[in-house]
């Protein structure tokens, strides 16, 4: 199934100035592209995004999943230009 990319993560993505398309990756959610290069694939289409939560669950429940993601992924997130940095930007 292809992902659809919530209005919250093509916010995020103009604000890094890349563009993004569903992946035909299984398992992944979005590919990431700069200067029409791709730089990555990112997020795991098998979990919810914050912009999913925020539709589905609301705000406050969102909010509380990003802070849990942020705090997994705090070591990967980090790193500008990786995929786990994307994810982070992108899609929560």
């Amino acid at each position: 199934m292809v992902y659809t990319i919530t209005t919250h993560s093509k916010k995020q993505a103009q604000k890094l100035n890349v563009d993004i398309k569903p992946t035909k990756l299984k398992n992944k959610k979005i590919d990431v592209f700069k200067n029409n290069k791709k730089v990555a694939s990112i997020g795991d289409s098998r979990y919810n995004d914050y912009g999913v939560y925020l539709k589905t669950k609301g705000k406050e429940y969102a909010d509380n999943r990003r802070r849990l993601y942020k705090d997994r992924h705090n070591k990967d997130r980090k790193k500008v230009g990786s995929p786990g940095y994307y994810a982070d930007k992108i899609l929560w």
